[in-house]
C-alpha cells in the first residue's frame, strides 16, 4: 500500500510538473517564441508566448487517459487473486514513462522559447538524441515488466491470438519483453552513433519489427496450443 501510495504521488508530480513550470517560466518569456519548426529544424511560425501551456495541457489529459487505463486494469482482474495490484502497478508504471516524455519535451522548447532558438541544431542537446534515448530506456523498463502482465484486454501484446488462454498470453509477453528489452539496448547505442533522420527511422524500424515479431509468435503459439 505504502509503494502504491509513493507511485501515486510521483505520478501527479510528473503529470503536473510541466503546468508548474510553465507557470513559474511564464513572466521571464520573451512575448515572441518559435512556435513550429519544420522538418529541417528551422522555426516556421512564431507565437505568443500563451502557446506554452499546450505541452502540460495535453500532459494532463494523457495523465489522466492513462490512470483510467490503470483503474480499468485493475478492475478485469479477478478479485482476491492479488493480480489486479500487479496489472495497476505495470499501468502506472507505463504512465510515468511516458509522461517523462511530455515532461522533457517541456522543458526542451521552454530552454527554446527562452533563447527564441531559431534553429534547433543550434540547441547545445538533440531533441531527436533525448528522444529516442528515453524510448530506449522506456523499452528496457516495459520489456522487463510485460511478462509479469495478467491477461487483460487493456495493456501488453494483446492480438487475438496472445488472448487465447493464459499459457499463450505468457509465453507472447515475455517473447516481447525480450524483444523489447533488445531494441531499447540497441536504440541507446544507436543514440550514440547516429544522428537525426537516420537514428528515427532505425529506432522505428526496430519498434515496429518488435511489435510484428511478436504478434507472428503469439499467432505461433496459439496454434501449437490448439
Amino acid at each position: 500500500m505504502k509503494n502504491k501510495k509513493l507511485l501515486t504521488a510521483l505520478y501527479i508530480i510528473l503529470m503536473l510538473l510541466p503546468l508548474i513550470a510553465v507557470v513559474v517560466a511564464y513572466p521571464f518569456l520573451p512575448d515572441k517564441i518559435p512556435a513550429h519548426y519544420g522538418m529541417n529544424n528551422q522555426v516556421t511560425r512564431w507565437g505568443n508566448k500563451s502557446e506554452t501551456f499546450i505541452f502540460p495541457i495535453i500532459t494532463i489529459f494523457f495523465g489522466f487517459f492513462m490512470y483510467i487505463a490503470a483503474r480499468g486494469a485493475a478492475e478485469q482482474e479477478k478479485k482476491g487473486s492479488g493480480s489486479e495490484k500487479n496489472n495497476s502497478t505495470i499501468t502506472f508504471v507505463a504512465g510515468i514513462l511516458s509522461i517523462m516524455v511530455f515532461d522533457i519535451l517541456t522543458f526542451y522548447f521552454l530552454y527554446a522559447d527562452f533563447h527564441q532558438v531559431e534553429n534547433l541544431n543550434d540547441m547545445p542537446f538533440s531533441l531527436t538524441k533525448i528522444s529516442f534515448g528515453v524510448l530506449g530506456i522506456a523499452l528496457i523498463i516495459l520489456g522487463n515488466i510485460m511478462p509479469k502482465l495478467k491477461r487483460n484486454s487493456i495493456i501488453g501484446l494483446r492480438t487475438t491470438w496472445s488472448m487465447k488462454n493464459v499459457v499463450v498470453w505468457k509465453k507472447s509477453q515475455r517473447f516481447c519483453g525480450i524483444l523489447f528489452m533488445l531494441s531499447g539496448i540497441i536504440i541507446l547505442i544507436l543514440c550514440f552513433l547516429l544522428e537525426g533522420t537516420l537514428l528515427t527511422v532505425i529506432s522505428l524500424l526496430l519498434l515496429v519489427s518488435a511489435a510484428i515479431a511478436g504478434s507472428i509468435y503469439s499467432y505461433l503459439a496459439a496454434q501449437k496450443e490448439a
